[in-house]
């Protein structure tokens, strides 16, 4: 990061000029070990989808069979996230954890296998067969429907059951950290985690405020924009739920089983794995956010390879933010979830990366730099001022572990 700052300091343009691009790039040379930091191979939206037992209770504007066609939407390329996974050259992956439906949602008819174009997907949640090519951007890979990483159907009621059981709490994390692994060995170098169920920012803002102790009404959102009755019902689910998950509040992993869910802790378990195989990752919105906090307690020290890539209207993912110390790099009143604020995001870390890499130093552009030539100005330095780290006539610079450039 150090070597970052420098060439950040040598490039023809005044010191600070480009803002917080300045700050990403410096980011991502700590987190890639490199400066200047590398253009993105492989970036991979993946997408947790599951259920949740307290959508039945009227806490969303939209009926819980939406969560199951909208992953069959996903996979068939036509939802934003796939949209916008395109505007980067992102190519994303659906995990069905815990979908409420009898099987993990196939394919399009004939999508098996076919990437040659632009949005063209398979199956949700699997792996290409050895051999298959990679998925064009925006579109969903996998050429078989399995169940490999189901954990249950629909996660339980949270205001009156544990969402999970400790074994099934346990696989899901698990699930998560697989998944990272899978992407990273096939070259993923930016992973944008999204999610998609009905009803997910109830367990969202429940788990955020039991983590913060903060009463319900400062965290409940309008979710998908629920009108005031909704709001009521909501706010009595997520008062509930904290009653019951209070007594887990020092304990991450048996908080997401209680009152979290399998796409939760699938989400936990993916946010820490990044972490390990030191991959950096793109943080959306209350869900993502809310699984994120959990991974922190987890894991402390993880959230240096997480960037926040946007500020959604729910009040418990500015908590969260808060909390983690990241200023999201985009306000755009956003609050679909599926990852898309974070694909947006993800321009300004590709200008980071460019704008480091391939500006031209005032030296190669025969540019002078403000200060040659120039008298100095002020009072010699003290020897005290000479003495120390900064003696050698460079400027002190701070360790080079990777920092949060959403700080």
């Amino acid at each position: 990061m150090a070597a970052a700052r420098q060439r950040q300091a040598m490039l023809t343009k005044p010191p600070g000029a480009l803002g917080r691009l300045e700050e990403i790039s410096v980011w991502l040379a700590g987190v890639q070990g490199v400066c200047p930091p590398r253009p993105f191979r492989r970036i991979r939206a993946v997408i947790i989808a599951g259920d949740h037992g307290i959508a039945r209770t009227g806490v969303s504007a939209f009926p819980p069979e939406v969560t199951a066609q909208m992953v069959a939407n996903f996979a068939a390329g036509g939802a934003a996230v796939n949209v916008l996974a395109r505007t980067v050259g992102a190519s994303v992956r659906v995990v069905d954890v815990s979908v409420d439906s009898d099987e993990p949602v196939p394919p399009p008819a004939g999508a098996a296998g076919d990437t040659a174009a632009a949005g063209d997907t398979a199956a949700a949640g699997t792996e290409p067969a050895a051999g298959t090519s990679a998925p064009a951007a925006g579109g969903v890979d996998a050429v078989n429907v399995t169940s490999r990483y189901r954990v249950r159907r629909g996660s339980g009621r949270i205001d009156v059951e544990d969402a999970l059981t400790a074994e099934e709490a346990a696989r899901a994390f698990d699930i998560g950290r697989t998944i990272v692994d899978e992407e990273v060995d096939a070259g993923a170098d930016l992973l944008v985690p999204g999610e998609m169920g009905i009803g997910n920012t109830t367990p969202s803002a429940a788990i955020v405020a039991t983590l913060l102790d903060r009463e319900p009404i400062e965290t409940v959102g309008r979710g998908t924009g629920i009108d005031d009755t909704r709001w009521m019902l909501k706010t009595a689910a997520i008062r509930d739920a904290m009653r019951r998950g209070r007594p887990y509040a020092a304990d991450p992993l048996a908080l997401l089983r209680v009152i979290g869910g399998a796409d939760l802790a699938a989400l936990a378990g993916l946010l820490v794995q990044a972490a390990v195989r030191r991959t950096p990752v793109v943080l959306d919105g209350v869900v993502v956010c809310a699984a994120a906090l959990a991974a922190e307690a987890y894991a402390p020290g993880s959230k240096t390879w997480w960037i926040a890539g946007t500020r959604s209207t729910e009040p418990a993912q500015k908590l969260t933010l808060t909390s983690l110390g990241f200023d999201p790099l985009l306000d755009l009143g956003l609050r679909l979830g599926e990852g898309t604020g974070a694909l947006l995001a993800v321009h300004l870390l590709v200008a980071a990366q460019a704008t480091l890499a391939e500006m031209a130093t005032f030296d190669q552009a025969g540019v002078s730099d403000k200060t040659a030539g120039a008298a100095p100005t002020g009072p010699p330095p003290s020897d005290a001022a000479l003495s120390g780290p900064a003696s050698n006539g460079t400027a002190a610079v701070p360790s080079d572990t990777p920092g949060t450039a959403g700080a």
